[in-house]
């Protein structure tokens, strides 16, 4: 991993004026210079995307990181997406203001209570939030095209969420020969790639990653329900997912919950 050193970049809040990044980048290696390939990572903050870009970093690009301001309940999340922004040392970090609450249709952008009694098992969470990958994908293609990048990278994981469609392998497919059609670049032959390094990956699999690649996992939020003294709940969905994933990858936590996840029944 490499050394911290200094930013690279700041982030852009649209709306919100320019913040200066908080954290210390990290030094680009040697194959990182400036004809290196760019990439556009989608960073929620969440330990997934986090991954995601540390991976897409390790793989040789130079990154541009988007965070979508959704209005989301958790909105915590988006300083733990500026700060992983500058530790990776992104060459710009937009945190893009959509508020989704004015459509609703989710315990994350409506007065809806989160689950707290364990992860569904079956159907598609109330913590969906319609059709959000789609749109996130297309304004991250919408600035790739626009930067000259032709790789997208998305946290997406098929395994814990395999009950919100748009985090299925067909869904990715499916973007990705849309971003051909639907782009002046696609139009003349270039192709997009959408990057899940994550699809097919536990969340153990995941904390292992993280601690593979010399992460701090403490930097990153996954909570849906945060508490007024800003800890994670330990009972949504997310948490419990979390906390299960350093359990089983024989990690220790840094998260500090509220309330301890249940490690068996239902609790998972």
């Amino acid at each position: 991993m490499p050394k911290l050193g200094r930013p690279s970049g700041r982030p852009v809040s649209f709306g919100a004026g320019c913040l200066r990044a908080a954290q210390p980048a990290l030094k680009s290696p040697p194959f990182m210079a400036g004809s290196s390939p760019l990439a556009v990572v989608l960073l929620s903050g969440g330990l997934d995307s986090m991954v995601s870009a540390a991976l897409a970093r390790e793989a040789g690009f130079r990154l541009l990181a988007l965070t979508v301001d959704y209005n989301q309940r958790h909105r915590i999340e988006i300083a733990a997406a500026t700060r992983i922004a500058s530790l990776f040392g992104a060459e710009r970090h937009i945190i893009l203001p959509l508020d989704l609450t004015c459509f609703g249709g989710s315990a994350l952008t409506a007065d809806i209570a989160v689950p707290k009694s364990g992860v569904e098992e079956f159907g598609i969470p109330v913590t969906y939030v319609p059709a959000r990958n789609t749109i996130f994908l297309s304004l991250a293609l919408g600035w790739a095209e626009a930067a000259g990048a032709r790789a997208i990278f998305i946290g997406v994981n098929a395994l814990d969420y395999s009950g919100y469609p748009d985090c299925r392998p067909d869904f990715i497919a499916a973007f990705e020969s849309l971003a051909a059609l639907a782009t002046k670049a696609g139009d003349e032959g270039g192709r997009f790639a959408i990057h899940t390094p994550l699809l097919h990956m536990t969340k153990a699999g995941i904390a292992a990653e993280a601690a593979r690649l010399g992460l701090d996992a403490a930097m990153s939020w996954s909570c849906y329900d945060p508490t007024p003294d800003g800890l994670h709940c330990g009972l949504c969905d997310a948490c419990r997912l979390r906390s299960r994933g350093f359990t089983e990858a024989g990690l220790p936590d840094p998260t500090l919950y509220a309330a301890s996840p249940p490690l068996s029944g239902n609790g998972l």
